[in-house]
């Protein structure tokens, strides 16, 4: 084993792993960003678990695979410090207390009814202009610095405003692969191999090919069944797996996969968004939200489990699959170039998520124009926490559906 992989303490329990992660699932604000700085400082510093080299080396292969990557680097975590309960105990605890919060929020918001309900749900709408804003200026300042790369971008934005959108995210990527590979192999940064295997190949194997059926099979078997249940869970299921850059990028994959086929209305689908914004914890526990909005008998406490399953498990299984192999694959420069363009595509994406559903469905007039500016000026310039934008926008929201201004 390379010394830089090896820990720095001794293999441990699954149960302290679970106490230290459910902490983090408590107290970790401020998206994917700042979890993994939150994970490197209880994690690395703190209880040296892993090593520098090999925490960066597992960020990177995060960073590299779709999926919810502070939560990859979380299981993978678990994985090496515990096993396989390690890696399931690292994902409970992180995930529990926001995928709970976001439960609670979605059975509580159905009982609000008249302008308060309506001013609240309006209110977090604009958070959610504010938040995806926020997103995508960060992205695009790491992820289209050059020409080439933000000419990748700008095609993306065009794939998703204007082709159909049952395919647009899939080709808007594809794009961004093949654009990668013809001109950004210049951009490829090759670094030696710091993380020892923790899967055996064969395992990886076995993990590829359960994404790939789910990925394939379930849309089939769903339209083959007629079952609704099993429409929406492979059409969360596919969002997970196509989410390259960062958890907001969930955001245009989900509107396509549950809003275009009416199984959630897209005001209750952003306002689920925003307040997603309040609480600790990944970003993809808006599955859970959506999981307990969505109709048909698995709804409430049964479809916010599927719901959050079916957003996290591929980006678990790809992790799984890549983590024998990741040495290989990523000192190749065809590979990083391909990943070079994707993530620059994935700009474009939520660049067209931005305007459509986010913008037309929550600036109605100049005062939401304002709220809305306000909220990205405090998360930008002022630094403020999520958590506080969530609290005044839904206080604006309320405040102007009673006062009818």
């Amino acid at each position: 084993m390379d010394q830089g992989a090896e820990t720095t303490a001794a293999p441990g329990s699954w149960a302290e792993v679970l106490w230290a992660f459910l902490r983090l699932g408590l107290t970790s604000f401020g998206g994917p960003v700042a979890h993994i700085g939150y994970f490197r400082q209880a994690l690395v510093v703190k209880r040296r678990w892993l090593s520098e080299a090999a925490f960066a080396d597992l960020v990177a292969l995060c960073q590299f695979l779709p999926g919810p990557a502070s939560s990859q680097v979380g299981f993978a975590i678990g994985l090496m410090r515990a096993g396989p309960l390690g890696a399931l105990a690292a994902f409970i605890g992180f995930t529990l207390p926001s995928a709970l919060l976001m439960t609670a929020f979605a059975l509580g918001a159905a009982s609000l009814g008249g302008a308060v309900g309506a001013g609240l749900s309006h209110g977090l709408k604009l958070v959610a202009v504010a938040v995806v804003a926020q997103a995508l200026m960060g992205m695009a300042r790491s992820l289209t610095p050059d020409a080439r790369r933000a000419g990748i971008a700008v095609l993306a934005l065009v794939v998703v405003t204007l082709a159909p959108p049952a395919w647009a995210q899939i080709e808007a990527i594809a794009g961004g692969v093949l654009a990668g590979l013809a001109l950004c192999r210049t951009t490829a940064e090759t670094r030696p191999e710091v993380l020892a295997p923790l899967v055996p190949q064969l395992a990886g194997l076995a993990a590829l090919g359960l994404f790939l059926a789910l990925l394939i099979g379930a849309p089939l078997l769903a339209q083959a069944a007629g079952s609704r249940p099993l429409a929406e869970f492979a059409a969360v299921y596919r969002s997970g797996a196509l989410v390259f850059g960062g958890g907001h990028v969930v955001l245009p994959l989900l509107k396509d996969a549950v809003v275009s086929p009416g199984f959630v209305d897209p005001g209750r689908f952003l306002a689920g968004y925003g307040a997603a914004q309040a609480v600790p914890g990944p970003l993809f526990s808006f599955g859970a939200y959506l999981g307990a909005i969505m109709g048909g008998p698995q709804h409430g406490l049964a479809g916010a489990a599927l719901g959050l399953a079916a957003l996290f498990l591929p980006g678990m299984l790809i992790l799984l699959a890549a983590l024998p192999f990741w040495g290989a694959l990523r000192r190749r420069p065809a590979a990083q170039a391909a990943m070079v363009g994707a993530n620059a595509a994935v700009v474009g994406i939520l660049a067209g998520a931005l305007y459509d559903p986010v913008w037309t469905s929550a600036v109605l007039d100049r005062g939401d124009f304002a709220a809305a500016a306000a909220g990205f000026v405090l998360l930008t310039g002022f630094r403020a926490p999520p958590l506080v934008v969530v609290v005044l926008g839904a206080a604006f929201g309320i405040f102007r559906a009673l006062h009818h201004i």
